[in-house]
């Protein structure tokens, strides 16, 4: 049940409207700076969804399922490891893992100045994809032209297929 409320529109909705655009995401940036609940330069995906979004607010009770299904993303993207660099203006940033590079992404868009805008989703695995067993990262920043500085994240959490 989880898997498919946080794949909907109601959940993307909700989660993107605090990164995008920019004037949104400046207000969430903000949110964090200050809550006593988070650092941002120490930030990691999945600490902020639940500070800037209430549970009352997730659809069908999703938000109770939240830590559990972070964790096991977490998890499995900590087992694969990673050769991406981080951006076009940080080449030598290449973080070990899946979860670290997913990790190093998020505190960019939440630590720069101004911050980056993201655009979220949640998606599960065809049964017959290769490692449809396991999530996966799916990380794409877009840049002005001409420019190796990012202006926006389009960040894709790919869950396991479950039948």
């Amino acid at each position: 049940m989880a898997g498919l409320v946080y794949s909907g529109k109601a959940f993307r909705d909700l989660m993107n409207a605090n990164y995008y655009p920019l004037a949104n995401m400046k207000k969430s940036v903000a949110k964090l700076k200050a809550s006593d609940d988070i650092d941002l330069p120490t930030l990691e995906y999945g600490q902020y969804h639940l500070i800037l979004n209430p549970p009352s607010r997730w659809p069908q009770g999703s938000a109770k399922y939240w830590h559990k299904e972070k964790g096991r993303a977490r998890v499995d993207l900590s087992t694969q490891p990673n050769t991406a660099p981080l951006s076009k203006d940080e080449p030598g940033v290449i973080p070990l893992t899946r979860c670290d590079l997913l990790d190093a992404c998020v505190r960019k868009c939440f630590n720069s100045e101004p911050p980056i805008p993201m655009k979220t989703k949640i998606i599960t695995h065809a049964a017959s994809d290769a490692y449809a067993h396991r999530h996966e990262i799916r990380l794409e920043w877009e840049y002005k032209k001409g420019s190796d500085k990012p202006t926006l994240l389009n960040l894709t959490m790919v869950c396991p297929y479950r039948s």
